[in-house]
């Protein structure tokens, strides 16, 4: 895969706009919403609560909805991920950033990954929606990080991903090297934690990511616009809120 991330609408077009802090308030979501329509963002990723937000201020724009599940941790109960996310594709998310139980994968209780996995996978795409599994890679062994790519395609997910952004460190060039070797052209990678610049960027994607998972990516695209002037074009429809 080659994209032309001299071209802001293609460096856009693989980010989802993200803010996942938790003191977040309303004005903070509108306003990433409102960016996501401006510059054509892939998606906006934000914490469960704001879904239904979020699904009514992008009504009728290109921009996909996106939330996490199990997140930060992973530790939950399969059962409370699958209500979770449930829940979250009621309200309009089109897209599940799950995270694994890294637990369970360290301890080698690998059937139970996988058909955790299987289970948020088939729930997704019943509903025409796509899963990304995070593996939470600064935790992980090289070995261990191989494991959970071949899991997560063994149970059908659409994307592996580095990191939650909550933990001991973000993606590197290294990690999604590894798991676009392991998984193939045919999923898709996102780098996701500490990217913050154009030539992070720019490195992910050489190394093999398809997504890319930001809150700077309004300053990302900024640094284009040098060369190539943004055009901002019109915000996306606001429903209430």
């Amino acid at each position: 895969m080659t994209f032309d991330l001299s071209n802001p609408e293609v460096a856009a077009s693989l980010i989802d706009h993200t803010l996942l802090k938790p003191e977040a308030v309303r004005s903070d979501i509108v306003q990433l919403c409102e960016e996501a329509g401006a510059f054509s963002f892939c998606s906006v990723c934000v914490n469960p609560y704001w879904v239904s937000v979020v699904s009514q201020i992008l009504r009728g724009a290109s921009v996909r909805v996106s939330t996490v599940v199990g997140f930060p941790l992973g530790a939950n109960d399969t059962g409370a991920k699958i209500a979770e996310a449930d829940r979250a594709l009621s309200q309009g998310a089109q897209e599940l950033d799950m995270v694994q139980n890294l637990g369970a994968l360290r301890s080698q209780d690998l059937d139970f990954v996988r058909e955790e996995i299987a289970a948020l996978s088939r729930l997704a795409h019943s509903r025409g929606a796509i899963l990304k599994v995070i593996l939470e890679t600064c935790l992980l062994s090289n070995e261990e990080k191989i494991t959970a790519c071949k899991l997560a395609l063994e149970a059908q997910a659409d994307f592996v991903k580095t990191s939650t952004g909550f933990s001991t460190r973000g993606a590197t060039v290294e990690d999604v090297r590894l798991m676009r070797k392991t998984v193939g052209p045919s999923m898709g990678v996102k780098a996701s934690g500490g990217i913050r610049t154009l030539d992070a960027l720019r490195d992910m994607v050489s190394a093999g990511a398809n997504r890319i998972g930001t809150s700077a990516g309004v300053s990302i695209l900024r640094e284009i616009e040098g060369a190539h002037k943004i055009s901002a074009g019109t915000p996306a429809p606001r429903g209430a809120y």
